[in-house]
């Protein structure tokens, strides 16, 4: 059966009519007749038989006919989908974020998104580099949103592209009572000796903070392991630990902490990885984000 002989069997049940489908088709009386006669002649069944001036389905042709407009609604339904393509965006966009991107813009930008694209349905999972990019070059994420340190740039894969959005300041923060909380500026040679809160081993917060204090011959004491910054500040808020945080994730801050500017001066670059044959909703979902973070 040829999908044009269904589509014009599909009018003639519709119209219950050889002269009405023939005017639905723009095509000619005789040509919707042959149509038919070969749709029979193809299943070895008769689909329509004579009713006084008319037509009527026979048993066969009900059975086909529900099949028939099955089919024509699946096509026009494609047809549409398609031709909604070339002006709105259609189909998921799964996201990978670290926690404090996600907390400060991933979100907002999403609800950007779809506000003029409500056919884009958006999933989101929070994570590092080190498990996200994975996720990305086999397929199952369309987006990372990561962080980059000073010490420890991030250094992307084959046929994954790398957007930065922004770069921030990263500063100590202390306990309100520690030595160093009334300082202007810290140098970073002065932190030998204190128990540190940060991300756990092998995320790229953890290995920046050790490549930095290595940098001044100092050994990282990190007792306190959270990924989430506001549980880490909480750490140092109880007099706990000490913690590098960059400018994002000091809001909100939990009393008691203070933070004291570094020497040399840190940062941290939030960025964007894709891979380099993007769909459509992943490339526009950068451009939200490039947006959404102009002025940070």
């Amino acid at each position: 059966m040829s999908w044009e002989r269904l589509r014009v069997f599909a009018a003639v049940t519709e119209h219950v009519s050889i002269t009405a489908a023939a005017e639905a088709l723009h095509l000619t009386r005789p040509a919707v007749s042959q149509h038919v006669r070969k749709l029979e002649r193809e299943i070895d069944c008769r689909l329509v038989e004579p009713d006084g001036r008319g037509i009527r389905l026979t048993a066969a042709g009900h059975v086909l006919a529900a099949a028939a407009r099955t089919a024509s609604t699946a096509v026009r339904d494609a047809e549409r989908d398609l031709a909604d393509f070339h002006e709105q965006l259609i189909g998921p966009l799964r996201v990978g974020a670290v926690p404090s991107a996600l907390r400060s813009f991933v979100h907002d930008a999403l609800r950007a998104l779809t506000g003029q694209h409500p056919r884009v349905s958006p999933s989101v999972r929070d994570g590092e580099v080190i498990e996200l990019i994975p996720a990305l070059r086999a397929g199952r994420l369309d987006a990372v949103v990561l962080e980059s340190w000073t010490s420890l740039p991030a250094r992307m894969p084959p046929g994954v592209a790398l957007t930065e959005l922004l770069a921030e300041d990263v500063r100590l923060a202390v306990p309100d009572g520690h030595p160093l909380a009334q300082r202007p500026a810290v140098h970073l040679g002065e932190l030998r000796g204190q128990r540190w809160a940060s991300s756990p081993p092998g995320t790229e917060a953890h290995e920046a903070l050790v490549q930095t204090l290595r940098a001044h011959s100092i050994d990282a004491e990190v007792p306190y392991c959270a990924t989430d910054y506001a549980t880490q500040l909480s750490a140092v808020a109880a007099g706990l630990a000490v913690a590098l945080i960059p400018r994002i994730a000091r809001t909100p801050c939990p009393p008691g902490v203070r933070h004291v500017p570094c020497t040399p001066a840190l940062t941290r670059s939030i960025a964007v990885a894709t891979a380099e044959n993007a769909s459509a909703p992943a490339v526009e979902f950068v451009a939200e984000l490039r947006r959404g973070t102009r002025d940070r």
